[in-house]
């Protein structure tokens, strides 16, 4: 690693070396070359003059690509392309003549880019489906636990540990569904010519409508996808970017929000993320346990969802059937953009892997705030006791400021049941009253929530894509 020159930290430190595979000269380049001999084979199946031998040759040089000479092209060409077709001509002389024949630069580029989305919404998905599974696990695994809800980040009604990491699964259900539906809309570019309009396919094929259609139906089903676009100007729109950024801000928004309130819980100590033997958790404050993961998949988040401006701009201000103010934007945008979310999503999978739960704390907690939320119940078993109502709800309301002011002023202890109980006019005494404050009454339905909505929404998900979760997958043709 050469120190003098600056490293991005989501190849160096953050994404998979997966992801950043997708996104790599051997990877990009190498489809290039890829895309050049299958136009040559559809061409030749299609009448044109080219030979067994110039595609053998291509063959052949598929993977040995001399980036130096490319280099040195392209700053002698200044363009990227031609740069490229040299060295594959420098390599493949036999098929120099017809390397690229009838193509623009945007046929290797816009399709390279499309693969390269395709290649890493795969990812996506096998990353978004390992953390929806340890969620789904744990979901079960502390279903029945209460936890205090909360609401303006005030305690609200109870809750479950499990029903609130069925809200952190249901938004990624979200977020996969609309990369499965992503994914299989992505289309080809096909074979289109300068501006779109396959004139230059027409010359060669002269004149033969049916022959130009055919090619680029050949070509966009050997590359892998299902469809190309219908109409294309130079490029592909570049809407299709910004529907690309727009699922993954969805991801960074998701992974945020379980990020923020992991951090939140850390805070009170309910719930923490892993701390490892030796981990350091501040340079000064040797006790430090910060929420690390979590801090850094919020950071990556607030970038992740930065991006989505860049694609939304890019495609407003495109003129006519092109214009190159795309493409610097791109290169960076667009590989950043699927290497945060694989970052964010290796941590949040790290972090639900073995997530701590605190049980004593949170129940700690639960019954700090509990009386409070008993006091209707209480209410309404007074009455029934013979009480009068409005009697009693006054009673209810002094006893409960009183007891509030205990607590602000450092109590741990909630002493609303023992004035209750110790009223006579409250016709509860002290085991009548804690009677009543069961936690699990407080919870509603939320342990059968989360079990039908893991069994109805969840299960089918992680079934389906069994195959793609332990790791094997069909890749396109690359």
């Amino acid at each position: 690693m050469n120190r003098d020159v600056y490293q991005n930290p989501l190849i160096t430190r953050y994404a998979s070396g997966e992801m950043s595979r997708v996104f790599s000269d051997n990877f990009k380049f190498r489809t290039w070359r890829k895309l050049w001999l299958l136009l040559a084979e559809a061409e030749q199946e299609l009448g044109l003059s080219i030979t067994d031998e110039q595609l053998e040759e291509m063959r052949e040089h598929i993977e040995d690509i001399d980036f130096e000479y490319a280099a040195k092209k392209e700053e002698e060409l200044r363009h990227d392309v031609m740069a490229h077709i040299h060295a594959f001509g420098k390599d493949a002389p036999a098929a120099m003549s017809i390397i690229h024949l009838g193509a623009t630069s945007a046929f290797v580029g816009d399709n390279t880019d499309l693969i390269q989305v395709k290649e890493a919404l795969h990812l996506i998905k096998k990353r978004l489906l390992t953390v929806m599974k340890n969620l789904r696990e744990f979901a079960c695994e502390y279903r029945e636990i209460p936890t205090l809800g909360f609401t303006h980040f005030q305690p609200a009604q109870l809750t479950t540990v499990g029903k609130r990491a069925a809200l952190w699964l249901q938004d990624l259900l979200m977020d996969f569904k609309l990369v499965a539906l992503l994914d299989s809309r992505i289309p080809g570019r096909g074979v289109k010519g300068t501006t779109g309009t396959q004139a230059s396919f027409l010359k060669l094929f002269d004149g033969d409508e049916e022959k130009v259609k055919e090619l680029d139906e050949l070509v966009t089903e050997r590359m892998g996808f299902p469809r190309a676009v219908s109409i294309t100007g130079q490029t592909y729109s570049r809407k299709i970017d910004d529907d690309v950024l727009h699922v993954l801000r969805q991801i960074g928004i998701s992974c945020s929000k379980f990020g923020n309130d992991l951090r939140l819980l850390a805070h009170d100590r309910e719930m923490e993320e892993p701390f490892e033997k030796k981990q350091v958790g501040s340079s000064a404050m040797a006790y430090k346990r910060n929420p690390m993961r979590s801090e850094r998949m919020t950071a990556l988040s607030r970038f992740l969802i930065s991006l989505s401006d860049n694609t939304a701009y890019t495609a407003a201000t495109q003129w006519f059937e092109r214009t190159l103010d795309d493409s610097a934007n791109r290169r960076v945008v667009l590989p950043q953009a699927f290497l945060s979310t694989d970052a964010i999503l290796l941590i949040y999978a790290n972090i639900t892997d073995s997530l701590v739960v605190n049980r004593e704390v949170i129940s700690a907690h639960v019954h700090e705030q509990l009386p409070f939320m008993a006091t209707e119940n209480i209410l309404m078993e007074a009455v029934k006791r013979g009480a009068d109502r409005q009697e009693v709800h006054e009673i209810i309301r002094e006893y409960s400021h009183m007891a509030t002011a205990k607590l602000k002023s450092g109590s741990r202890e909630n002493p609303l049941i023992h004035l209750l109980a110790e009223d006579s006019r409250v016709p509860l005494n002290l085991e009548d009253i804690e009677k009543i404050l069961n936690p699990s009454d407080f919870v509603g339905r939320a342990p059968n929530q989360v079990k039908e909505f893991l069994n109805k929404e969840i299960d089918p998900i992680l079934d389906s894509y069994e195959e793609l979760l332990d790791g094997s997958r069909t890749h396109l043709f690359v």
